[in-house]
């Protein structure tokens, strides 16, 4: 894993300045030989793409989703329309990659970007596949983006309790992904940009090993996001590291 560092950034809102910081990081884990997981963090967009399928397919998926979305950060906006158009794209890239031959290809898309104009600014975030965006507000961790996933799915039914989620035997079975098939549309929330927010997105590899509680004591001990992301990291690899790992701490705060 490199060097993991904070960046920062200032914008002007129409509700006052405020400073943006973040980091990112990614790790192969400790039972993985490639990482198939990708990230973007880019402001205003912050993703984690987390690829399956096939030997190299998984890594294939994620990395073309990822680098159609950093066009549209290229442009310098970014909207639900543009995000969708990118991810088509991205399907198109998938199909024709010579080696993406396993019918199982494809990649989460997950993350929260800022959309300033047009009266309140706002954050939203995005989801497609089980990797998460969580937000800290006033010291209480909520997992905004809702999994598409079969244990999710039976959670929802009240077929299933949360507690029974870890050991089901489709607890890795997603309902919903960039790549097998067209016209995938993510789920969006909007949500007000707040003093003070912490919003983690990461892939599932996190989550397989640290629990909320075990995220919101690490944002706790660590305010910086490059201290926060690096603590998380490893304690995931100490605690298994089963799948890739990667996680994006973004912290929000007024300029006075």
């Amino acid at each position: 894993m490199t060097e993991t560092t904070t960046e920062t950034r200032t914008v002007s809102l129409t509700s006052g300045p405020f400073e943006l910081s973040w980091a990112a990081a990614t790790d192969v884990g400790r039972r993985r030989e490639i990482n198939q997981d990708a990230l973007l963090a880019q402001y205003p967009l912050f993703v984690v793409a987390d690829g399956m399928g096939g030997h190299l397919g998984g890594e294939i998926a994620s990395a073309s989703a990822i680098d159609r979305l950093e066009s549209v950060v290229t442009g310098g906006t970014v909207t639900p329309r543009l995000i969708e158009k990118a991810l088509a794209k991205a399907v198109k890239d998938i199909a024709s990659h010579p080696e993406a031959t396993d019918e199982g290809t494809g990649t989460t898309v997950t993350g929260v970007y800022l959309e300033p104009g047009g009266g309140r600014p706002h954050w939203v975030t995005l989801n497609i596949g089980d990797s998460r965006v969580y937000l800290l507000r006033d010291d209480s961790l909520v997992q905004v983006t809702t999994d598409h996933s079969v244990v999710q799915e039976l959670v929802a039914a009240g077929r299933l309790s949360p507690d029974e989620v870890e050991n089901h035997p489709y607890g890795n079975v997603i309902t919903r992904a960039v790549g097998p098939s067209d016209g995938v549309r993510p789920d969006y929330v909007r949500l007000d940009v707040v003093d003070g927010d912490r919003f983690v997105i990461c892939s599932d590899g996190l989550t397989k090993e640290l629990t909320d509680y075990g995220i919101t004591h690490f944002l706790r001990e660590h305010p910086d996001p490059a201290d926060a992301v690096d603590a998380m990291l490893h304690a995931a690899l100490e605690n298994g590291g089963r799948d890739n790992v990667t996680a994006i701490v973004l912290n929000v705060a007024r300029v006075d």
